[in-house]
């Protein structure tokens, strides 16, 4: 059975509503968040429209010498559970801040 728009769009809101928290990745985090670096930040959502997209923004610190190359999503700025994640664009070498810019498409 195909999803309509308005369902689409329903189950994109709600994964920016659950995936509240960004981490950066040294390696492949897997379905349990490993090779995490750094400290959660939150992630600023924008939602809207009809087209099953949502598309978030964190700024996360990444620090000297470390390369990160995957992001993670978390429920909780501590602990909580890690609800997705996936390669970079680009690796990144710090320090410096990273952008993390990320759009869910639900299809």
């Amino acid at each position: 059975m195909a999803k309509t728009t308005v369902t689409k769009e329903a189950l994109a809101v709600a994964y920016s509503q659950k995936a509240l928290y960004a981490t950066l990745h040294t390696g492949d985090p897997g379905s349990t968040g490993a090779n995490v670096t750094g400290s959660r930040v939150a992630i600023t959502w924008t939602v809207g429209g009809s087209d099953g997209q949502v598309s978030g923004t964190a700024a996360i610190t990444v620090a000297a010498s470390t390369t990160v190359t995957y992001a993670g999503f978390w429920d909780a700025s501590t602990a909580g559970n890690f609800i997705d994640g996936g390669a970079l664009p680009a690796s990144y070498t710090g320090a410096g801040t990273y952008t993390l810019t990320v759009t869910y498409t639900e299809n």
